[in-house]
């Protein structure tokens, strides 16, 4: 689908029972940001998996990625003393030329440094020697597994994924991450194969803690359940698929007004693979920039304009406020 499509798409979303209504009623709007403490970069489009519900249809054939004078002027932003996380997303971001380069700069500011990763690529001969370059710098590794049942999670990334992942965390574990006291965190992220929410985190948290456990002896920290939001690739599963109607107004009626103080637009900044702000990446997705005299540009970064922004919502932030709220780190309650 393209991006007039879904603006449209949102546009009707709105027209009824829309997200801003919703903040009024709540006395939340305008949603304004309480800070800036995690610096969130999209450093790359590219990916060696091609999954049914990647909101930024990452894939191999994607060429886009953050320049290094970009990378420069995200490690100068994020030099603040309030910014106390760098989270680096992607696509891959292994497929990057200078994520190791990056991962040493960033490690050296003392600060929280995490990758988010699909797993499967570390098995990859290009692409190993991150497991080492990880666990060398402390990085906090955020291996994205669907299910912890092998016909799922290869159904939504792809034949041969999951053992493929399997044998990744076992690596990882092998060099200390997700055993107590080595400091080196091992998180899972899970969301729904399917047109749903996903349960209880601490539930789920405990069924894939079992189950890794007893199949492969494996071992990890967290487990962050995250809600599908309707855009991208996955917005296109829900129309092919027949539900986009169904599960959009699931959100609407799921919506939950206490996850709003804690969505993490209200204390991260967006970094797209052009240098271009913005409140989290599904707005980057939909190119929905900040809201008006906001810097544009991570060489334009200010600190203090952001952290009192005005966030720029529409209707998919449903997806953001439904039952337990959803997040990068996982619920908000």
């Amino acid at each position: 689908m393209g991006l007039d499509e879904e603006h449209e798409l949102m546009d009707r979303m709105d027209q009824s029972d829309s997200f801003i209504e919703q903040l009024k009623v709540c006395a939340s709007y305008p949603l304004r940001a309480q800070s800036v403490d995690v610096l969130q970069i999209n450093i790359t489009r590219r990916c060696n998996l091609c999954c049914r519900h990647c909101h930024v249809e990452g894939s191999p054939d994607r060429t886009e990625e953050l320049s290094l004078d970009n990378l420069n002027a995200c490690l100068r932003a994020a030099a603040h003393s309030r910014i106390t996380t760098l989270d680096i997303t992607g696509g891959s971001p292994e497929m990057h030329p200078h994520l190791e380069w990056f991962l040493g700069e960033a490690a050296a500011m003392q600060k929280r440094v995490l990758v988010r990763s699909n797993g499967a690529i570390l098995l990859d001969d290009a692409y190993r020697r991150y497991l080492d370059v990880y666990a060398e710098h402390g990085v906090e590794v955020v291996v994205s597994l669907p299910n912890p049942l092998q016909d799922r999670t290869d159904r939504m990334r792809g034949m041969g994924v999951f053992d493929r992942i399997m044998a990744a965390l076992k690596e990882l574990n092998m060099r200390g991450y997700g055993s107590p006291n080595t400091g080196l965190i091992l998180n899972l992220v899970h969301n729904p194969v399917g047109a749903f929410l996903p349960g209880s985190q601490q539930a789920l948290e405990r069924e894939y803690r079992l189950k890794l456990r007893h199949d492969c002896g494996i071992e990890f920290n967290s487990l962050f359940c995250l809600t599908n939001c309707p855009v991208g690739r996955y917005l296109d599963f829900l129309k092919r698929s027949g539900n986009l109607s169904e599960y959009t107004d699931m959100l609407k009626q799921s919506f939950n007004p206490s996850a709003v103080a804690n969505v993490m637009c209200r204390s991260t900044i967006s970094v797209g693979v052009d240098g271009r702000l913005f409140d989290c990446d599904f707005n980057q997705v939909l190119d929905l920039s900040l809201s008006d005299g906001m810097p544009a540009h991570i060489n334009d970064f200010d600190f203090e304009k952001l952290a009192q922004r005005t966030i720029v919502v529409r209707s998919h932030c449903f997806a953001c406020t439904a039952g337990s709220g959803s997040s990068c780190q996982g619920v908000l309650e």
